[in-house]
């Protein structure tokens, strides 16, 4: 299954670095090669990504991913969710915090 968070890690490497190979992407995000390849089918089949062959490539089987713009669209909008998720956690994160130092002034 492709979480909203692996989309929008995976867009954001792709708009970084389009010739990643999905070898190199699934080491960066931790995933399995073939979990990789997966993600990257249903974005295609979502239309949020395009591949295409580079001619200029030594290797013949490498990939171009361009993020459509209806990619770049789904980009925007997993960024502010993504960003919004990760405000909530470090509220309560900051909040366990204060209430650990408080419990060892005591």
């Amino acid at each position: 299954m492709l979480t909203d968070e692996y989309r929008y890690k995976i867009l954001k490497e792709l708009q970084q670095d389009p010739d990643i190979s999905q070898r190199e992407l699934a080491k960066r995000l931790g995933i399995s090669l073939g979990r990789a390849n997966f993600c990257l089918k249903a974005l295609i089949e979502k239309g949020l990504i395009k591949a295409e062959n580079f001619k200029n490539s030594v290797n013949k089987a490498g990939y171009l991913y361009l993020l459509t713009p209806k990619g770049l669209e789904a980009k925007v909008t997993l960024t502010q969710n993504f960003l919004q998720r990760k405000i909530a956690e470090y509220e309560v994160l900051e909040q366990e915090i204060e209430q650990l130092r408080k419990e060892v002034k005591t």
